[in-house]
């Protein structure tokens, strides 16, 4: 299930790519396409061999949208 905003807004200051893909409501495969295409409209951040994603930025993201 889709989390709501006022969920997202308590996660923490970062979260993994899967987790914000289902704020998205998307699949985790499309959003990591959608990063390595550097066509995400909030910030991403690569940390190792993964990504995370800044969850304000995110939350940013999705109040716009």
């Amino acid at each position: 299930m889709r989390p709501t905003l006022v969920e997202i807004r308590s996660w923490a200051a970062t979260v993994d790519v899967g987790r914000a893909a289902l704020a998205l409501g998307i699949s985790r495969s499309h959003l990591y396409e959608l990063i390595k295409q550097g066509s995400v409209p909030f910030r991403v951040e690569p940390f190792g061999k993964c990504y995370r994603v800044i969850t304000a930025s995110l939350v940013a993201y999705l109040e716009a949208t």
